[in-house]
């Protein structure tokens, strides 16, 4: 039990660290909102809308 608490903890870490990465690599035009993965796509899109870019997440 202790163990999936901590690998839980891990990975929201990491999804978190990727949506940035991939709102980053949107923002810049080398990613399009279609190429992010789906268990992802509302914390980049969340990330997005943050950074005033909304049009970015359609």
């Amino acid at each position: 039990m202790l163990f999936n608490l901590i690998i839980k903890i891990l990975f929201r870490k990491d999804v978190e660290e990727m949506a940035v990465v991939y709102a980053t690599l949107i923002i810049k035009g080398k990613k399009n909102f279609a190429d992010v993965p789906e268990r992802i796509k509302e914390q980049v899109k969340q990330v997005l809308i943050d950074l005033d870019c909304p049009e970015l997440a359609e």
